[in-house]
């Protein structure tokens, strides 16, 4: 049914949570298959993936820059399942995300498939984690732009037609959601839980959504 791919790069400390919250669904059928593309790892995350019994796959990295929309392009080049889950290292989705992302599969209409995107979570009890979480929804509502930390779930054969992942630096998930476009993007229950990391806050990344938002050419955020 899923194909879940995870884009890595030296991430054997965020890996075995992620894998761990995909356990329940590998055994209910929904997950059929995990595809590690990884960027160079000189750590234990290709030990990690291997043990898990996941695909590995060598993806093409440039020195010195994040080519995340690379690895997801060539992971998703190589999956088996009508569905694609394309889910970052450092999140974990909360118990219970197969039976509500099963749910909204068998509702599919092929005719007009639509993506989903789960809701933005911190491993943080913080008041500043709360507010991180408020504005990541805002973000999700307002512009449509969630962010690529809230996975994607996407019909293999929509993902196809409207080019896939790009090798944008930065930028790649925000570009692929547009090209989804509000009507066809989902919002579920179901928490994608992540560690925390400053950059959900800075105003480069405010000024590249409302960049986004107003529908700038992606070759053009590319040089900013």
């Amino acid at each position: 049914m899923i194909s879940v791919v995870i884009p890595t790069a030296n991430a054997e400390r965020l890996l075995p949570r992620c894998f761990d919250s995909l356990i329940a669904a590998a055994v209910r059928g929904v997950v059929r298959e995990v595809i590690v593309a990884d960027a160079g790892s000189n750590d234990a995350t290709l030990a990690i993936a291997d043990g898990a019994g996941a695909h590995i796959v060598h993806a093409r990295a440039r020195p010195g820059r994040k080519d995340r929309g690379q690895q997801m392009a060539e992971g998703a080049a190589l999956a088996k399942s009508d569905w694609l889950l394309f889910l970052h290292p450092e999140t974990a989705l909360e118990s219970g995300w197969e039976m509500e992302a099963e749910s909204f599969i068998d509702q599919a209409v092929m005719e007009r498939p639509r993506a989903a995107v789960f809701r933005f979570a911190l491993e943080d009890f913080s008041g500043e984690a709360r507010r991180a979480e408020a504005k990541a929804h805002l973000r999700t509502a307002l512009f449509a732009l969630p962010y690529g930390d809230q996975g994607l779930l996407i019909p293999r054969r929509l993902y196809q037609k409207l080019g896939g992942y790009r090798a944008l630096a930065d930028m790649e998930d925000a570009d692929l959601v547009r090209r989804i476009g509000r009507r066809r993007l989902v919002s579920l229950r179901s928490r994608a839980v992540n560690v925390a990391r400053p950059h959900h806050g800075n105003w480069r990344g405010l000024a590249l959504t409302l960049l986004h938002a107003l529908r700038v050419p992606s070759g053009v955020l590319a040089k900013l």
